[in-house]
């Protein structure tokens, strides 16, 4: 069937093109519409929940807020200019319509406006609720913050609205760098492969035609799932990588059956026929890979798992489709801008030497690359799982800037505070008993390693705190009211712990655990949120689901490379391999990113690991992985079938492979690399992880483990059940 698709696009070729034409017209209206990215939530967690009924009935500030540090050097806090400026400056904001809210001291409650100025007296905050959903409070913040005239102040934007739109700008401008840098390198590359500038140029346009097209997808269903603001960057990390190499296999194969004497027709159609279906059979793998993603419904993990299967999907039709036609139209001009490089001569047959090498001594080979592998993957087991946060960001970026300063000046305002809410089933929240049993609680927490205070209106004593929270308002102090309004909501009661505890370390994930371990507070229910419990309930989240994506991965996996190359043992060993390479980069991942080594040269603030980055690289390092590993198999299979011969086989294929999946790897390196200059810690990251783990699995994995295990394994690497092989001829004979 391919190799008839490959005659088509040959006669066809102007069809196509048009075709192709039309797709890139489709994904330029795409990017024109644009979309909305989100912050990419995880939702129906309990801090989640938490979170949202302090928002809701308490009006605490949440996603649809932002700060303001207003700051002189000049003048102090108790100077009336200072406060005269900050009303001036606030004019704007809180006339606005779309405006919640806006505490800043020159207009707060006495008890409140000593939290509100700095304790060095230079510095004043105003934080501000946006009355909007997330979404369209980030779309009109831009024009929010134009409203705010700081005069004689320096004014710094933070907190959520502000991390964002500063995180999508960042986004923005390294996408764009990355691509600037990445695509001349990768027709470097191209051309050192091929040594004509025309085959050098023709998978990179594939894959800008790709790329285009998914992020035309991204954008598209943001506006009907959750969408996270880093989906944009993967899928175009992931898409540019495939779609190249995907070209390279093709075009290598193409210029092959060229040289070996077929016209141009039918070379395009055995490139097609037979490395077409290692691209495909490798989409398929990649596909399966970012699948596993789809497991982890309920957050942006899922949708960003369908995103970068749809730009595989486009770089395999593409490039079956897209880049025939363009080697049809070209034909011998193919050739064209020949490159010499001096002494290239002297490196034929170098693969088959190092197979025949490997081969000849394989457990001597083996083991000390199998035990390599494993000391690298051993940083792993120190794992330290915390969310993205503003510290994502380079310290240049104004967000981060606010909240540096916010840490000097306002050390209180980022102190670990836990949200313990207790739900009751009916009014008034506050009766004798409860009031009672929520000092216990209180009592309980204060008790608690790591506890360095907690706040509630109990805390006044329960007789009292029932007694406020039946009288009427009207006949309160100010002061009692405050405290009501910010600890008393319709069917809950609040008490804000404060800790010393690190909210990423396994302390404060203990004492989480710890105070949610009696759920029943009289005839109420416990609940906690705050960021400490926001990571646990995440991590938790990942944990809990990742065994069954895993498994699917790994099955299904297995069940396509089955189907491609008619062997049982060898889908398990292409399972195994991907492990080594999975356990090597995770690794380097902590290692690197979690405890800081190579400062120096990546500039990043070193902590905790996303959680959601070790799911997002296990399923891309997993797919990816698969790329050169069927097109080497294949290639293999096509050799033991020609000859019988394992060990003649496993030379044949790796010197027929070895040269592409070299380049490919280097490309997919030039890819991933650019992107690992992100200013974006978690993009940083995962280019850097996926670079890591391209380069040792191309060389260790697929140049010396797999020689070795292939050799170790003879004829049995071929083996497959009679009946199981009945089966599949059947179904490729029906179809």
């Amino acid at each position: 069937m391919l190799g008839a698709l490959g005659h088509f696009t040959y006669r066809r070729r102007w069809l196509v093109l048009v075709l192709s034409g039309l797709a890139l017209l489709l994904s330029g209206a795409g990017l024109v519409y644009g979309g909305r990215l989100s912050s990419g939530e995880v939702v129906g967690l309990e801090a989640g929940e938490a979170r949202r009924l302090v928002e809701e009935q308490l009006h605490f500030p949440g996603d649809s807020s932002f700060t303001i540090v207003f700051r002189s050097d000049a003048l102090t806090t108790s100077d009336p200019r200072f406060m005269e400026a900050v009303t001036s400056a606030l004019v704007g904001l809180r006339a606005d319509p779309r405006i919640g809210s806006v505490l800043a001291p020159d207009q707060a409650p006495g008890p409140l406006v000593k939290r509100l100025v700095s304790q060095d007296g230079h510095a004043a905050l105003a934080i501000v609720t946006v009355d909007l959903p997330y979404r369209e409070a980030a779309r009109v913040f831009p024009e929010l913050r134009t409203l705010v005239r700081g005069g004689p102040l320096t004014t710094t934007f933070t907190g959520y609205l502000a991390f964002r739109s500063d995180l999508d700008r960042v986004l923005e401008h390294d996408l764009v760098r990355a691509e600037a840098i990445s695509l001349p390198l990768s027709v470097l590359v191209l051309l050192l492969a091929f040594r004509t500038a025309a085959a050098a140029v023709l998978p990179v346009g594939v894959g800008a035609l790709a790329v285009l097209g998914g992020i035309a997808g991204v954008l598209l269903l943001s506006h009907f799932t959750d969408m996270a603001a880093y989906t944009i960057n993967v899928a175009s990390l992931i898409g540019l990588g495939v779609a190249i190499d995907y070209s390279l296999f093709i075009v290598s194969r193409y210029r092959d059956e060229l040289a070996a004497g077929a016209d141009y027709e039918r070379a395009l159609g055995r490139a097609v026929a037979k490395t077409g279906r290692a691209v495909v059979f490798s989409g398929v793998a990649v596909g399966v890979g970012l699948s596993g993603l789809v497991f982890f419904r309920g957050s942006f993990l899922a949708s960003m798992g369908i995103a970068a299967a749809i730009v595989v999907t486009l770089a395999v039709i593409f490039a079956l489709t897209f880049l025939p036609a363009l080697l049809a139209v070209l034909g011998p001009a193919i050739d064209t801008g020949r490159v010499s490089i001096p002494g290239a001569g002297r490196y034929a047959g170098l693969w088959r030497r190092i197979a025949h090498w490997v081969m000849k001594r394989p457990v001597l080979v083996l083991l000390p690359t199998l035990a390599f592998v494993t000391m690298l993957g051993l940083p792993f087991w120190d794992l330290r799982l915390a969310g993205a946060d503003v510290t994502t960001l380079p310290a240049s970026v104004e967000a981060r800037e606010g909240f540096e300063l916010l840490k000097r000046s306002f050390p209180d305002q980022l102190g670990n505070r836990i949200l313990v809410l207790v739900r009751f089933p009916s009014a008034p929240v506050l009766t004798v008993p409860r009031a009672r049993a929520l000092y216990d609680l209180g009592q309980r927490i204060r008790a608690l390693p790591g506890v360095h205070d907690v706040e509630s209106i109990v805390e006044l004593g329960p007789e009292l705190a029932a007694t406020l929270a039946t009288t009427p308002p009207m006949f309160l102090p100010p002061e009692a009211r405050l405290a009501l309004k910010g600890t008393v909501g319709r069917d809950f009661a609040l008490l804000q712990v404060s800790s010393d505890l690190p909210p990423a370390g396994k302390e404060a994930a203990a004492l989480i655990e710890a105070i949610r371990e009696h759920r029943q507070v009289a005839d109420g229910t416990l609940l906690v949120g705050g960021n400490a419990a926001l990571d646990l309930d995440t991590t938790n989240f990942i944990l809990e689901r990742a065994p069954a994506a895993i498994a699917f991965v790994v099955v299904v996996t297995m069940i396509v490379l089955f189907l491609s190359l008619r062997s049982v043992v060898l889908p398990i060993k292409a399972v195994v391999m991907n492990f080594l390479s999975i356990t090597a980069s995770f690794g380097a991942l902590v290692w690197i990113f979690q405890e800081g080594h190579l400062q120096w040269l990546l500039h990043f603030q070193a902590g905790p690991i996303d959680p959601t980055l070790p799911v997002l690289l296990f399923c891309s390092v997993f797919g990816l992985s698969m790329d050169y590993e069927v097109l080497m198999l294949t290639r293999m299979r096509e050799e033991y079938d020609r000859t019988g011969d394992n060990t003649q086989a496993v030379a044949d294929g790796l010197e027929r492979t070895g040269k592409v999946v070299t380049s490919a790897a280097a490309i997919m390196v030039v890819v991933f690399g650019a992107f690992g200059l992100s200013r974006v810690v978690v993009v940083k990251a995962m280019g850097v992880t996926l670079a890591l783990a391209i380069a040792l699995d191309a060389t260790l994995v697929r140049v010396l483990i797999v020689p070795a295990t292939m050799r170790l394994f003879g004829d049995l690497n071929w083996w497959a059940p009679a009946p199981l092989l009945r089966v599949l001829d059947r179904l490729r004979d029906e179809a």
